[in-house]
């Protein structure tokens, strides 16, 4: 048996006692994702308010977010998260990051896949997310098949997430 088969790539929901792992994932992919697209201090700004413990634990406990956790080997990839939306039977991507060292090798369309998935079976039949207009990103979700549905400019603190909404319909 080859070591990739003994330690295949596995993805599993997140917990409370997860939260020290996904903040380790986001110090790693956070600035590497943004920095040609946001100020340092937008970054920085963004990430305190979503990346403290605090406000992950209220993310999963008071906020509906769903997290899952990709394993590569056994050892923490990515992560992506997701809720229901007010509309029936829409939900929302708010979060998907893969290590840059692991960029490029399917593991972005896995943690997609594994949300639609956990969608469907929730009952939902839309996936929207949210993505910043200059973000070479665009290109991955549009394979994945999601669409451009409108624009959207939402201000966090002092600054503007200049973003497009795109929608995924799940058969």
């Amino acid at each position: 048996m080859s070591a990739s088969a003994a330690a295949p790539i596995t993805i599993h929901p997140a917990t409370l006692a997860d939260i020290p792992t996904i903040i380790e994932l986001a110090e790693a992919t956070w600035e590497p994702t943004y920095r040609f697209i946001i100020s340092k201090e937008q970054i920085d700004y963004m990430y305190r308010v979503i990346y403290t413990p605090a406000s992950l634990e209220r993310q999963m406990t008071e906020q509906g977010h769903q997290f899952l956790l990709l394993l590569d080997e056994g050892q923490p990839g990515g992560f992506a998260s997701y809720s229901a939306k007010p509309e029936a039977g829409a939900y929302h991507l708010n979060k998907i990051y893969i290590l840059p060292s692991h960029q490029g090798r399917g593991f972005g369309q896995l943690l997609i896949g594994a949300v639609e998935q956990a969608v469907r079976q929730a009952g939902g039949h839309v996936l929207e997310l949210n993505v910043n207009r200059h973000n070479p990103a665009l290109a991955f979700y549009e394979r994945q098949g999601f669409q451009r549905h409108h624009e959207e400019d939402i201000p966090i603190g002092p600054y503007w997430m200049n973003d497009y909404v795109m929608r995924k319909e799940l058969r």
